[in-house]
């Protein structure tokens, strides 16, 4: 297998783009967040001490997408043309799954500013919940499905 972010000397490096394609590109990632029943009850009812929690993780999980290559060493930076986050409820599990939908023209995908909002929006739950809730988990991490460059369309198989 070639790594394509090793140069010559085996040391990291940004890949060059400069000779790709722009193209429509799509990623769709997501994050689980398991805690009490209490918990939900009261992220729903926004009855959190410190505010509306999905309003913050929102902005969080947005805010996240555009500064990925702040903090992930190998990625170029993007100008995104679109970040959407949203939340689904799983009262028997008693969970917040979070969604991120990024979207970009370009030479490189978004996989990984999703993967970053779906993770920071699923932080922020953590952050300001975790006065009444510390043992959150924060599970299943995941690219779901991208769209667009020169792999197509790619979705995971559920």
């Amino acid at each position: 297998m070639e790594f394509t972010h090793i140069n010559e000397q085996g040391r990291a490096r940004m890949v060059d783009v400069t000779d790709k394609n722009d193209s429509d590109r799509v990623a769709y990632a997501q994050a689980v967040v398991c805690m009490q029943p209490e918990t939900l009850k009261a992220i729903k009812e926004g009855a959190v001490k410190k505010g509306d929690v999905l309003a913050v993780a929102q902005t969080a999980g947005i805010m996240g997408a555009k500064k990925t290559p702040d903090v992930v060493p190998m990625c170029h930076p993007l100008m995104l043309t679109g970040v959407d986050i949203s939340f689904d409820f799983d009262e028997d599990k008693s969970t917040i799954s979070v969604f991120a939908e990024v979207r970009t023209t370009g030479k490189t995908g978004v996989e990984m500013e999703a993967i970053t909002a779906v993770s920071i929006a699923a932080i922020t739950i953590y952050d300001m919940c975790k006065a009444t809730d510390r043992w959150m988990e924060i599970t299943d991490i995941r690219l779901n499905e991208k769209i667009g460059g020169k792999s197509g369309h790619v979705k995971r198989d559920f």
